[in-house]
Protein backbone atom coordinates (compact mmCIF):
# COMPACT_ATOMS: atom_id res chain seq x y z
CA UNK A 1 0.00 0.00 0.00
CA UNK A 2 1.13 3.28 -0.89
CA UNK A 3 2.30 5.89 1.72
CA UNK A 4 0.60 8.97 1.88
CA UNK A 5 2.22 12.15 3.56
CA UNK A 6 0.71 15.70 3.01
CA UNK A 7 2.77 18.55 2.52
CA UNK A 8 2.70 21.99 4.59
CA UNK A 9 4.65 24.38 2.61
CA UNK A 10 5.79 27.73 4.91
CA UNK A 11 6.75 31.35 4.45
CA UNK A 12 6.20 33.54 7.20
CA UNK A 13 4.69 30.73 9.07
CA UNK A 14 1.64 30.27 7.33
CA UNK A 15 0.70 27.30 5.36
CA UNK A 16 0.83 27.80 1.82
CA UNK A 17 1.35 26.93 -1.90
CA UNK A 18 3.62 27.10 -4.93
CA UNK A 19 2.83 26.81 -8.65
CA UNK A 20 5.82 25.43 -10.49
CA UNK A 21 8.42 26.27 -7.44
CA UNK A 22 7.46 30.44 -8.22
CA UNK A 23 7.12 32.42 -5.34
CA UNK A 24 5.19 35.18 -7.10
CA UNK A 25 2.07 32.66 -7.54
CA UNK A 26 2.25 32.34 -3.15
CA UNK A 27 -1.46 31.48 -2.22
CA UNK A 28 -1.90 31.10 1.42
CA UNK A 29 -4.29 28.72 2.35
CA UNK A 30 -4.06 28.91 6.85
CA UNK A 31 -3.00 31.12 8.76
CA UNK A 32 -2.41 28.47 11.11
CA UNK A 33 -0.29 25.62 9.82
CA UNK A 34 -1.07 23.47 13.56
CA UNK A 35 -4.70 23.50 12.34
CA UNK A 36 -4.13 21.85 9.19
CA UNK A 37 -1.78 19.06 10.77
CA UNK A 38 -4.46 18.24 13.03
CA UNK A 39 -6.63 17.90 10.82
CA UNK A 40 -4.40 15.27 9.15
CA UNK A 41 -3.97 13.91 12.51
CA UNK A 42 -7.61 13.63 13.08
CA UNK A 43 -8.27 12.19 9.71
CA UNK A 44 -5.95 8.88 10.78
CA UNK A 45 -2.71 10.64 8.79
CA UNK A 46 0.57 9.63 10.39
CA UNK A 47 3.34 11.07 8.48
CA UNK A 48 4.20 15.04 7.42
CA UNK A 49 6.20 16.72 4.64
CA UNK A 50 6.88 20.20 6.10
CA UNK A 51 9.18 22.77 3.52
CA UNK A 52 10.47 25.61 4.71
CA UNK A 53 9.90 27.90 1.74
CA UNK A 54 11.65 30.82 3.52
CA UNK A 55 14.75 28.81 4.42
CA UNK A 56 15.33 27.67 0.46
CA UNK A 57 15.34 30.90 -0.80
CA UNK A 58 17.66 32.46 2.00
CA UNK A 59 19.80 29.36 2.47
CA UNK A 60 18.93 28.90 6.18
CA UNK A 61 16.46 27.32 8.31
CA UNK A 62 13.76 30.35 9.23
CA UNK A 63 10.49 28.34 10.54
CA UNK A 64 12.09 26.40 13.17
CA UNK A 65 9.79 27.12 15.57
CA UNK A 66 6.44 26.49 13.11
CA UNK A 67 8.33 23.02 12.79
CA UNK A 68 8.24 22.80 16.79
CA UNK A 69 5.07 23.83 17.27
CA UNK A 70 3.42 21.08 14.82
CA UNK A 71 6.34 17.97 16.48
CA UNK A 72 5.23 18.90 20.25
CA UNK A 73 1.42 19.57 19.37
CA UNK A 74 0.92 16.49 17.59
CA UNK A 75 2.20 13.06 17.04
CA UNK A 76 2.76 13.32 13.02
CA UNK A 77 6.22 11.77 12.11
CA UNK A 78 7.72 14.70 10.21
CA UNK A 79 10.31 15.13 7.52
CA UNK A 80 12.16 18.79 7.18
CA UNK A 81 13.43 20.77 3.91
CA UNK A 82 14.15 23.83 3.15
CA UNK A 83 17.29 25.64 4.29
CA UNK A 84 19.66 22.99 5.22
CA UNK A 85 23.20 24.38 4.77
CA UNK A 86 25.22 23.64 7.72
CA UNK A 87 25.56 21.23 10.89
CA UNK A 88 23.89 23.94 12.87
CA UNK A 89 20.98 23.93 10.64
CA UNK A 90 20.49 20.13 10.72
CA UNK A 91 20.85 19.74 14.79
CA UNK A 92 18.17 22.55 14.62
CA UNK A 93 15.46 20.77 12.66
CA UNK A 94 16.23 17.57 14.66
CA UNK A 95 16.07 19.52 18.19
CA UNK A 96 12.55 20.95 16.75
CA UNK A 97 11.15 17.48 16.61
CA UNK A 98 12.16 16.55 12.93
CA UNK A 99 12.34 12.68 12.66
CA UNK A 100 13.69 13.01 9.04
CA UNK A 101 15.27 15.73 7.17
CA UNK A 102 15.15 16.51 3.12
CA UNK A 103 18.19 17.74 1.67
CA UNK A 104 18.13 18.74 -1.90
CA UNK A 105 20.55 21.66 -2.85
CA UNK A 106 23.15 21.06 -0.43
CA UNK A 107 23.41 17.14 -1.73
CA UNK A 108 24.28 19.16 -4.90
CA UNK A 109 26.66 21.91 -3.75
CA UNK A 110 28.34 20.28 -1.20
CA UNK A 111 28.19 16.77 -1.49
CA UNK A 112 30.83 15.92 0.52
CA UNK A 113 28.32 17.48 3.92
CA UNK A 114 25.89 15.97 2.76
CA UNK A 115 27.04 12.45 2.53
CA UNK A 116 28.71 13.17 6.39
CA UNK A 117 25.36 14.12 7.45
CA UNK A 118 23.79 10.64 6.02
CA UNK A 119 26.89 8.71 7.88
CA UNK A 120 26.26 10.68 11.16
CA UNK A 121 22.46 10.20 11.20
CA UNK A 122 21.83 7.26 9.17
CA UNK A 123 19.98 6.64 5.84
CA UNK A 124 16.67 6.31 8.03
CA UNK A 125 16.52 10.02 9.07
CA UNK A 126 18.63 11.54 5.96
CA UNK A 127 16.27 11.67 2.60
CA UNK A 128 18.12 13.14 -0.75
CA UNK A 129 15.88 15.94 -2.15
CA UNK A 130 16.05 15.44 -6.30
CA UNK A 131 14.37 17.91 -7.34
CA UNK A 132 13.88 18.18 -11.22
CA UNK A 133 13.13 20.58 -14.21
CA UNK A 134 13.10 18.91 -17.75
CA UNK A 135 15.54 15.89 -16.64
CA UNK A 136 17.99 18.38 -14.60
CA UNK A 137 18.31 18.87 -10.91
CA UNK A 138 17.31 22.28 -9.31
CA UNK A 139 18.54 23.62 -6.43
CA UNK A 140 17.88 27.22 -4.32
CA UNK A 141 14.57 26.61 -3.87
CA UNK A 142 14.02 25.65 -7.31
CA UNK A 143 15.67 28.69 -8.57
CA UNK A 144 18.50 27.48 -10.27
CA UNK A 145 18.90 24.73 -12.62
CA UNK A 146 21.88 23.09 -12.84
CA UNK A 147 23.34 20.21 -15.06
CA UNK A 148 23.52 17.41 -12.85
CA UNK A 149 20.99 14.90 -14.57
CA UNK A 150 18.27 13.26 -12.68
CA UNK A 151 19.02 9.59 -12.48
CA UNK A 152 22.80 9.91 -12.13
CA UNK A 153 22.49 12.18 -9.34
CA UNK A 154 20.58 9.55 -7.49
CA UNK A 155 22.72 6.66 -8.48
CA UNK A 156 25.50 8.40 -6.72
CA UNK A 157 24.01 8.74 -3.58
CA UNK A 158 22.19 5.54 -3.64
CA UNK A 159 25.94 4.19 -4.06
CA UNK A 160 26.94 6.22 -0.71
CA UNK A 161 23.69 4.86 1.40
CA UNK A 162 21.32 6.64 0.60
CA UNK A 163 17.99 4.72 0.73
CA UNK A 164 14.94 7.58 1.01
CA UNK A 165 14.37 9.47 -2.27
CA UNK A 166 11.88 12.48 -2.73
CA UNK A 167 11.89 12.91 -6.76
CA UNK A 168 9.55 16.09 -7.88
CA UNK A 169 9.21 17.04 -11.05
CA UNK A 170 8.73 20.71 -10.93
CA UNK A 171 7.08 21.28 -14.16
CA UNK A 172 4.04 19.32 -12.70
CA UNK A 173 3.99 20.81 -9.35
CA UNK A 174 1.27 22.89 -8.01
CA UNK A 175 -0.31 22.16 -12.16
CA UNK A 176 -2.61 19.40 -10.80
CA UNK A 177 -2.03 17.56 -14.19
CA UNK A 178 -1.33 14.46 -13.02
CA UNK A 179 2.47 12.32 -11.39
CA UNK A 180 4.98 11.72 -13.80
CA UNK A 181 4.34 8.28 -13.85
CA UNK A 182 6.89 7.72 -16.27
CA UNK A 183 9.61 9.28 -14.59
CA UNK A 184 8.99 7.07 -11.59
CA UNK A 185 9.13 3.97 -13.58
CA UNK A 186 12.74 4.98 -14.89
CA UNK A 187 14.20 5.41 -11.55
CA UNK A 188 12.07 2.45 -9.88
CA UNK A 189 13.55 -0.12 -12.73
CA UNK A 190 16.96 1.49 -12.47
CA UNK A 191 16.82 1.55 -8.63
CA UNK A 192 14.31 -0.91 -7.12
CA UNK A 193 15.29 -0.97 -3.86
CA UNK A 194 15.16 2.82 -3.17
CA UNK A 195 12.05 3.80 -1.52
CA UNK A 196 11.09 6.72 -3.54
CA UNK A 197 8.24 9.36 -2.39
CA UNK A 198 7.04 11.23 -5.63
CA UNK A 199 5.57 14.72 -5.19
CA UNK A 200 4.52 16.91 -7.58
CA UNK A 201 1.05 16.85 -9.80
CA UNK A 202 -1.07 14.38 -7.86
CA UNK A 203 -4.41 16.32 -8.15
CA UNK A 204 -6.77 13.16 -7.81
CA UNK A 205 -7.24 9.68 -5.92
CA UNK A 206 -6.83 8.38 -9.29
CA UNK A 207 -3.54 10.00 -9.65
CA UNK A 208 -2.44 7.94 -6.01
CA UNK A 209 -3.59 5.17 -7.45
CA UNK A 210 -1.71 4.65 -10.49
CA UNK A 211 1.38 5.58 -8.62
CA UNK A 212 0.65 2.76 -6.33
CA UNK A 213 -0.34 0.56 -9.44
CA UNK A 214 3.05 1.78 -10.86
CA UNK A 215 5.20 0.68 -7.55
CA UNK A 216 5.91 3.98 -6.62
CA UNK A 217 5.97 3.20 -2.35
CA UNK A 218 4.95 7.02 -1.03
CA UNK A 219 3.42 10.09 -2.80
CA UNK A 220 3.33 13.58 -1.19
CA UNK A 221 1.04 15.96 -2.16
CA UNK A 222 -0.87 19.33 -0.81
CA UNK A 223 -2.59 21.49 -3.14
CA UNK A 224 -4.94 18.55 -4.21
CA UNK A 225 -5.99 18.78 -0.73
CA UNK A 226 -6.11 22.47 -0.39
CA UNK A 227 -8.30 22.95 -3.30
CA UNK A 228 -10.74 20.64 -2.49
CA UNK A 229 -9.71 17.54 -5.44
CA UNK A 230 -8.73 15.18 -2.42
CA UNK A 231 -11.37 14.86 0.64
CA UNK A 232 -9.01 13.73 3.75
CA UNK A 233 -11.75 11.22 4.08
CA UNK A 234 -11.68 9.69 0.91
CA UNK A 235 -7.86 8.48 2.33
CA UNK A 236 -9.04 6.58 4.06
CA UNK A 237 -8.77 2.99 2.41
CA UNK A 238 -5.16 4.21 1.90
CA UNK A 239 -4.25 5.33 5.33
CA UNK A 240 -6.09 2.43 7.35
CA UNK A 241 -4.32 -0.39 5.31
CA UNK A 242 -0.67 1.14 5.97
CA UNK A 243 -1.29 1.97 9.68
CA UNK A 244 -2.20 -1.62 10.35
Amino acid sequence: MIEIIPAIDLIDGKCVRLTQGDYDTKKIYSEDPLEVARSFEDNGIRRLHVVDLDGAREGRIVNYRVLERLAVRTSLVIDFGGGLKNDSDIKTAFECGAQMVTGGSIAVREPEKFADWLKRYGNEKIILGADAKNGKIAVGGWQETTDEALLPFIETYFQKGIRKVICTEISRDGMLQGADIELYKEILSALPEIYLIASGGVSSLADIERLEAAGVPAVIFGKAIYEGRIRLKDLRPFIDVSNN
